[in-house]
């Protein structure tokens, strides 16, 4: 029997990292996060900052790649040298999608973030998103970084408004809907261990 594939999205400070870990210790599969982009950028012999970066904002993607294109220019060439062209957003963004589908047709994964739901959309996987409010994930963001209350609540906007602006920029959502997943765990009502536990069950059972 082919082992599951589970795709764990989630807001900064819901816990899904730590969901994903469990998941993945508990079925006995690999957990994939950074490996993405590791893998991306060894398929392409890509530095793994610019792969990374187009996931960020693209005011931040456009000034590294202007940046990088300064440096590797020569003002002057030599005979039959050529300049490899930086590479656009779309193709970092197509590269990262094809790492995640062949993530996904190797099956027995946990894949979390990097918007693996949607990319793999419509095929045999357990679509997950890890939430909890706003307040919750203040508190956890200010106590893991050791920053004050208010500076953590900054950071979630900022990152929800990033993800948001992933999502838009990758896969044209306006907007993340419950009914995107198979199943949406709030970690206001669960703790980690517990939410992985029904991710665990769902994932069994499929």
């Amino acid at each position: 029997m082919r082992k599951p594939t589970v795709c764990i999205s989630h807001a900064t400070g819901a816990g899904g990292e730590e969901v994903g870990r469990a998941v993945a210790e508990r079925l006995g599969l690999r957990y994939v996060d950074d490996e993405v982009i590791g893998e991306a950028a060894e398929w392409a012999e890509l530095d793994p900052r610019l792969v990374a970066g187009v996931e960020q904002r693209r005011s931040f993607v456009a000034r590294l790649l202007g940046h990088a294109a300064e440096r590797t220019a020569p003002t002057r060439l030599p005979p039959g040298y050529a300049v490899r062209t930086p590479p656009t957003d779309e193709d970092l963004r197509g590269l990262i999608t094809d790492v995640l589908r062949s993530f996904g047709a190797q099956g027995g994964v946990v894949i979390v973030a990097h918007a693996a739901s949607f990319a793999l959309a419509g095929g045999e996987v357990l679509r997950v998103l890890v939430t909890a409010s706003p307040g919750t994930r203040a508190a956890r963001v200010a106590a893991e970084r050791g920053v004050g209350a208010r500076e953590a609540e900054r950071v979630v906007k900022g990152e929800d408004a990033a993800r948001a602006d992933y999502l838009r920029r990758f896969y044209g959502v306006e907007r993340e809907e419950p009914v995107h997943f198979d199943l949406v765990v709030n970690t206001d009502a669960l703790e980690p261990a517990r939410a992985a536990e029904l991710v665990a069950a769902a994932a069994a059972a499929r």
